[in-house]
């Protein structure tokens, strides 16, 4: 009994991938056969493409915005008779933001929250007061805590945002100089590079305004030398706030006990003003200059009669 074996055209399927979640379907005829192929109709295919921004980080806000990105994708493959592939995509992307911190405006449930969760979540402590606080940090705050105070110190890096709003108030720039802000920034500002340095020197130049954070700059033996190298290392904000920690420090008492000669400091301000500074950094470099001159007057004047008496 003879078989007759009817030769149908083979069809190799060659598939590849192009773009991005999308396939094409080519269809080469083998050589062995004779009857033409049969039409191809490309499948549709939908692409879903999300694009994320990121925004930059503002000098008065920070964003906490994590996010979840979790993505099914789904492939059916089925061959029908004439070894004909048809390959079907489903993406499906879902996409969960958890939303930011509450913020609270009201300064006292702000601080006592605040007070509690630094012990056992001190990353969302602070960021719940830099949610509440920096914004529109308030003129007229409540005292702060001094324990949470101590607490943003300790966390100076990363609260150098925080403790700035807190120092545009005056009763909380009594409460940083009495837990020890001064001596922390001038300790910790030559490891701080960019915002977080200007911001520091910003709260330290307000603690100065204060009698009490001058004479604890006045008494740091560090606070002219490393006031000298933020000159020399930040912007123009930073020379700026430098310029007027060294204004306070010689001009007034004790400015004749500092380490750093005036003719030194003198030389290393004029080399900070001929680079890039802001119209007050400029102004208060000038007057610092005309005090050094007057600080290191005498010293010329004493010279000419120690010769004589010799």
């Amino acid at each position: 009994m003879k078989t007759h074996h009817h030769h149908q055209p083979k069809l190799k399927t060659q598939l590849f991938s192009c773009g991005f979640f999308r396939h094409c379907a080519q269809t080469v005829l083998s050589p062995t056969g004779a009857t033409p192929p049969l039409p191809l109709t490309p499948p549709r295919f939908q692409c879903e493409s999300s694009t994320s921004s990121s925004s930059s980080q503002s000098f008065t806000q920070w964003r906490f915005s994590p996010t979840n990105t979790n993505t099914n994708t789904n492939i059916n493959t089925n061959t029908n008779t004439n070894n004909l592939v048809k390959t079907n995509t489903t993406t499906t992307t879902t996409t969960t933001t958890l939303p930011p911190p509450p913020q609270i405006l009201n300064l006292q449930e702000l601080f006592h929250i605040s007070e509690l969760q630094l012990t056992t979540d001190p990353t969302t402590a602070l960021h719940l007061l830099e949610r509440s606080l920096v914004p529109n940090p308030p003129q007229d705050q409540p005292p702060c805590p001094t324990n949470l105070m101590r607490a943003l110190i300790r966390n100076l890096p990363l609260a150098t945002k925080i403790l700035f709003a807190l120092c545009l108030s005056h009763v909380n720039r009594r409460v940083a100089v009495e837990t020890g802000a001064v001596s922390a920034i001038v300790e910790i500002a030559p490891e701080l590079d960019g915002a977080p340095v200007e911001r520091a020197l910003a709260a330290l130049e307000l603690m100065c305004t204060l009698p009490e954070g001058a004479e604890e700059v006045r008494a740091h033996a560090l606070a002219v030398p490393v006031m000298v190298t933020m000159m020399g290392k930040t912007g123009a904000r930073g020379k700026e706030y430098a310029i007027g920690v060294l204004a306070v420090v010689y001009g007034g008492a004790g400015a004749e006990l500092q380490t750093a000669p005036p003719e030194e400091v003198a030389r290393a301000v004029e080399l900070a003003l001929q680079g890039e500074c802001s119209a007050r950094g400029r102004r208060k470099g000038a007057q610092l200059l005309k005090t050094l001159q007057q600080l290191s007057q005498p010293e010329i004047e004493a010279e000419p009669h120690t010769h004589a008496a010799n």
